[in-house]
């Protein structure tokens, strides 16, 4: 995510990648859902795959939404930023083009009645 300062920095950012050694910041958000008004920041190792994120990280974050259990995983649609991207489950998520403090995003198709997908 990138930041709009109103002047300049006199000294280094405290979250950028080399503090942080073997992991990364990851962004996630589920849009368009209500009950998570911003998106998740999760610690993720660098080497962790995209399966991983969404098993080991997403999904217990998501459970207490009652319609956490209707997700169809084959049908969500993913972007990076404001990029669409198809993320290969078995690979790392650098393979996948997920860097430090990148924005993941998963749109769903409810609750398309109330809101539409962007």
């Amino acid at each position: 995510m990138s930041v709009k300062a109103i002047g300049t920095y006199k000294f280094p950012s405290r979250d950028r990648e080399e503090i942080f050694g073997d992991n990364i910041i990851t962004y996630f958000s589920w849009e368009q859902h209500l009950l998570f008004a911003a998106p998740f920041l999760l610690f993720t190792p660098r080497d962790v795959t995209f399966g991983q994120l969404i098993e080991d990280r997403v999904k217990p974050l998501l459970v207490s939404d009652p319609q956490a259990g209707e997700i169809d995983w084959n049908g969500v649609e993913w972007l990076n930023g404001d990029k669409p991207f198809a993320p290969d489950f078995a690979a790392t998520l650098e393979a996948n083009g997920i860097g430090h403090k990148d924005h993941i995003r998963m749109i769903t198709l409810f609750p398309s009645a109330l809101f539409p997908k962007p």
